[in-house]
């Protein structure tokens, strides 16, 4: 199965811009949908480059690129909440009524959250760090405070420490990695998106919001998920240490719980085969 960048990518006009994805697999009944995580020079494709073809085997397989990452055409708004709004546009566009999802930090509270506003659309979601809150770590994170300081004021030094932070095994920060998420990190579209999740300044407004909000975070809410879901870990994760695994996994009804050992936060790249076999067996329940 030829799973390359060009053969997969795809795009689709919406009412709100353009929004571009990678699509492989010929199984139509059994749609998988791989949303991604954020951070500095992340999208889509890097974040499932690797997976595609393993799931193309069983499902027709839709890697979506968000909004504001430097690859779908922008839109107003928080990523999260954008992204989330993206995913149902591109599901109508395509006549999607609903499938599995495959959620990476971010993209697991994407999922979540549209399990919880839509649970019709989504079959059974899989999540890969991220979900919930910090039970006994601080927050923010380790990984997450490195993520603020190279927003703050980026730098090739400050991304190196960042992503060292992503990894149990710092053999997989290549040369190479590094220069690819440097020259998209400096995307404007990226630049802003990242500004507004992870700036100091934008950090301090939400922990205002939330301290004074009405509304319960979408955590809270996780009750509400009525879906199979499977949440996996890397045990060794500094982004979100998997104390914060306890919460979903208590209040989703149907939640089960992964974790990899000598695993970090990017458990489809560090824990591949292992992550791929658990995801599988999941799905074919």
């Amino acid at each position: 199965m030829d799973v390359t960048y060009e053969r997969t990518r795809r795009e689709i006009s919406t009412d709100e811009g353009v929004i571009r994805y990678h699509e492989a697999g010929e199984h139509n009944d059994d749609v998988l949908i791989l949303l991604h995580g954020s951070g500095p020079g992340v999208n889509g494709w890097r974040n499932y480059r690797g997976n595609l073809g393993f799931f193309a085997e069983t499902h027709h397989c839709y890697i979506i690129e968000f909004p504001g990452f430097g690859v779908s055409d922008p839109v107003d708004g928080h990523p999260v909440l954008t992204a989330g709004a993206s995913v149902i546009r591109f599901m109508d566009a395509l006549g999607i009524a609903s499938a599995a999802m495959i959620g990476n930090s971010m993209g697991g509270v994407v999922g979540i959250n549209l399990a919880i506003k839509y649970p019709d659309r989504v079959e059974k979601l899989i999540t890969i760090g991220g979900v919930g809150p910090n039970i006994f770590s601080p927050s923010p994170s380790e990984g997450i405070r490195l993520l603020q300081e190279f927003t703050d004021a980026p730098d090739r030094d400050k991304l190196v420490r960042w992503l060292n932070s992503m990894v149990y095994d710092r053999a997989l920060v290549t040369d190479d990695l590094i220069d690819e998420r440097w020259a998209a990190a400096n995307d404007p579209a990226a630049q802003k998106t990242a500004a507004m999740m992870y700036g100091s300044k934008a950090f301090e407004m939400m922990q205002q919001y939330q301290a004074n909000a009405d509304t319960p975070p979408y955590w809270a809410m996780m009750h509400k998920v009525k879906c199979p879901t499977l949440l996996t870990w890397g045990r060794d994760d500094r982004v979100s240490p998997p104390d914060m695994s306890m919460a979903p996994m208590r209040l989703i009804p149907e939640a089960e719980l992964h974790v990899f050992p000598q695993c970090g936060h990017w458990v489809m790249i560090e824990a591949k085969d292992a992550f791929e076999s658990t995801v599988r067996a999941f799905l074919a329940r």
